[in-house]
């Protein structure tokens, strides 16, 4: 048998997943000497042996790969050899080459540290740094490739004498695992004076006490108190400044199958287990039982309730230790960026936490939870630790590297080059100044990061929007895309084998090309060939961007633009009519959105939201308490061969105080399902076109449900990746930008 002599070239997530020591042990397994060696952004394998035994290591090397890694051998170079040695080692990284940049995400604890964390004879017995391998953060304490514990935020860490022995055995599964640590050499927790276990029990105490504190995480702060005591959340509402939107809880992963506690509160189906359960460990939106303990305020007005269970060691311990449901939510004021070190948390968080625990291990860059739903396939609400940077692959090439700067709400920024493109984690809504500074952190790391400079950028059309600030002042070529060109064209993205596209595009409200805020619209064709051909009829909206929270206005606009007068929700209605008939701050919309945000003000359900969505949100729980309801008339009509949906019969069913809430706010539901179903008959829309559903009314799983169960046996696709919301407009725009380069 010949003995040969491999050069294998890997890309893709190699680093920080234990993918070196994987290797290492395969080699010495199958007897075969070389060296693995990160380089920037790749791994090189030289090895060598019998040919065959060769054949067997690179189809293990994908088979077997570590879970966390996602690898692709890019060359396998032979060559023939008269003798091979026997030893296999790990190189020291190589940093010169040219760079091939794969960020691995922060990962959740494993169940082998998980094991050694409750285990009174373990060294790691309790602490809450615990790591190995497959285990711990990357992306938030990564400052550059190759990955090694020098160029992580635990340099500053020296490794003990037994750390150092783990790190250096190739036998162990902290062989070189980077976050390495333990008590005696690691980070440690800090409560005021106490210091570890001291510090953990004394934060226990605090909220057994009914105090809210500020826990340092993996990416930022989290605020956190008793879920079940009412009066401690509803004085957390009240520092925070956040009067309704839900808050996420955190769940002990306890009993048989992990879900013991989360069963008392929550009825989880077998899709959302295994979302709460895989390596991400996200927030889930979960039904509450119909009894349980929780505080009222914790999600008012909903009927499901963000849960994640332990990514962190910290976070199993508080749990278990605490032994019922935690509030978990973002340690910041409503609006703000997450907090990241223990300064700028006391600053800002000193007047909502009682107390903070702190630790000392640096937070390189902000990673916020992930949100993900579960209906009849997962979605995505929200991108954040465990799940990004996100890589795609393009169906193309660009022809210049280019950062895309998303919306104004919901921010995630994605740079581009080549046929590759990365999509950060969330960043947030860009109308506070400490966002617009994140940004262009975000920015400025990723390009550095990633070692790619943009040489132009992608925006929205809106003119006003915060990003555009930021894209003036670099000075670099910008490139305008309209908003639900942008959520079509993301849509696009996740399934590149589809030719052709019906996509409606449903969102809260975007600028259109004609100059009305759209939100209602249905697109034609593909990425960079979109044609509008269908919208809900136009209202305009009194007083402009203040109906986006005084739902009332958007109603008011529903009634006169009918002809029809309306009930007396503000003290100055009359003359509000009067700027409205005189074109004054009332811009025209076609939002599905802003029609939810009406339809909840006429039923009562919401008059003035708190957030973002609050109204359509509080009116898809009300409707889903039912399972049936009326069934009113649709009307589509062309005007200037725009086909437009006729909302003005649904208003006496909307204004019928006869009929119970709950079945008008099916019956909105259920009619905008039916009249979307119908629309692809009228246009006589073949077989092989696609249907699809993007933009932040989707989201909303009846509606999404209804719609499917009328459409038959035609799918509706959604995005499964990228978030329906703005969050996925920087990858459109890099769609629609490649769309143009490869024209």
């Amino acid at each position: 048998m010949s003995l040969q002599r491999r050069h294998l070239t890997l890309s893709g997530i190699v680093q920080g997943v234990g993918f070196r020591p994987f290797v290492h042990r395969l080699a010495h397994e199958l007897s075969l000497g070389g060296w693995v060696q990160n380089r920037s952004g790749q791994v090189q394998i030289e090895i060598e042996g019998l040919a065959d035994t060769l054949d067997s290591f690179s189809l293990r090397l994908i088979k077997e790969a570590p879970p966390l890694a996602k690898p692709q051998i890019l060359e396998n170079a032979r060559q023939a050899i008269a003798q091979s040695r026997r030893d296999f080692v790990i190189l020291a990284s190589h940093t010169e080459d040219a760079p091939d940049i794969h960020l691995p995400a922060d990962t959740h604890l494993c169940a082998d540290c998980r094991r050694e964390l409750f285990d009174p004879a373990n060294r790691r017995f309790r602490y809450p740094f615990i790591n190995c391998t497959q285990c711990g953060p990357r992306y938030t304490l990564i400052a550059e490739l190759p990955y090694d514990r020098e160029r992580t935020s635990m340099a500053s860490f020296p490794l003990c004498p037994a750390c150092r022995a783990e790190y250096e055995n190739p036998a162990e599964r902290r062989f070189h695992a980077e976050p390495l640590a333990c008590p005696v050499c690691g980070p440690q927790l800090r409560w005021h004076d106490e210091t570890g276990e001291a510090a953990l029990q004394a934060a226990l105490s605090a909220l057994r006490e009914g105090q809210i504190i500020a826990v340092r995480g993996v990416g930022g702060y989290h605020l956190m108190c008793d879920a079940r005591n009412a009066t401690t959340v509803t004085r957390l509402r009240a520092r925070k400044q956040r009067p309704a939107r839900p808050f996420a809880l955190l769940f002990d992963e306890c009993g048989e199958d992990g879900n013991a506690m989360l069963n008392e509160y929550l009825s989880p189906n077998p899709g959302e287990l295994t979302l709460l359960h895989s390596p991400q460990r996200p927030i889930v939106l979960i039904e509450a039982c119909a009894h349980h303990a929780l505080a009222a305020g914790i999600a008012p007005g909903m009927r499901r309730i963000g849960a994640m269970l332990p990514h962190s060691p910290l976070q199993a311990l508080l749990a278990a230790d605490f032994g019922a449901p935690l509030v978990a939510t973002s340690g910041n004021l409503s609006g703000e960026p997450i907090c990241l070190d223990p300064a700028d948390a006391e600053a800002r968080l000193g007047r909502i936490a009682d107390g903070f625990l702190h630790h000392d291990r640096p937070i390189l860059r902000p990673a916020e939870d992930s949100v993900w739903q579960c209906a009849a396939t997962p979605m995505p609400i929200r991108l954040g630790r465990g799940e990004a940077p996100q890589e795609w692959q393009l169906p193309g090439r660009l022809a210049q590297p280019t950062l895309a700067l998303g919306g104004e709400q919901k921010v995630c920024i994605a740079l581009g080059w080549e046929d590759r493109a990365v999509i950060s984690p969330h960043i947030g809504d860009l109308d506070h100044p400490e966002s617009m500074a994140w940004l262009a952190r975000v920015v400025a790391d990723f390009s550095r990061l990633y070692r790619v400079t943009p040489e132009r950028i992608a925006l929205d059309a809106h003119p006003h929007y915060h990003g555009r600030q930021h894209a003036l002042a670099s000075t670099l070529p910008l490139h305008e895309v309209w908003h639900h060109h942008a959520h079509a064209s993301a849509l696009a993205a996740e399934y590149p084998q589809i030719k052709h596209w019906l996509t409606f595009t449903w969102d809260g409200v975007g600028l259109g090309p004609d100059g009305q805020l759209w939100g209602g619209e249905v697109l034609l064709g593909v990425p960079g060939h979109w044609r509008h051909v269908a919208s809900l009829r136009p209202f305009r909206l009194p007083g402009g961007e203040a109906a986006s929270r005084e739902c009332w206005r958007s109603a008011a606009g529903l009634f006169w633009e009918a002809g029809l007068s309306c009930p007396p929700w503000h003290p100055q209605l009359e003359l509000l009519r009067q700027a409205w008939q005189g074109g004054l701050n009332s811009p025209s919309t076609s939002a599905i959105g802003r029609l939810f945000d009406a339809a909840a003000a006429i039923l009562g359900v919401c008059t003035q939201a708190s957030f973002e969505g609050e109204a359509p949100m509080r009116l898809q729980a009300l409707a889903e308490s039912l399972s049936e309801g009326p069934l009113w008339p649709t009307h589509w009509q062309t005007e200037a061969g725009l086909w437009l949906l006729d909302w003005r019969a649904w208003l006496a069913g909307l204004s019928d105080l006869q009929i119970p809430v709950a079945a008008r706010a099916w019956a909105l539901h259920d009619a905008l399902a039916r009249a979307a179903a119908e629309l692809i008959f009228l246009l006589a829309v073949p077989g092989e076109t696609a249907i699809g559903g993007c933009g932040g009314v989707f989201q909303n799983r009846l509606l999404t449900e209804r719609l499917q169960d009328h459409l038959g046996a035609r799918p509706l696709l959604l995005p499964q990746r990228q978030p329906p919301n703005d969050a996925g407009l920087a990858l459109g725009q890099l769609m629609e930008i490649l769309a143009k380069d490869c024209a």
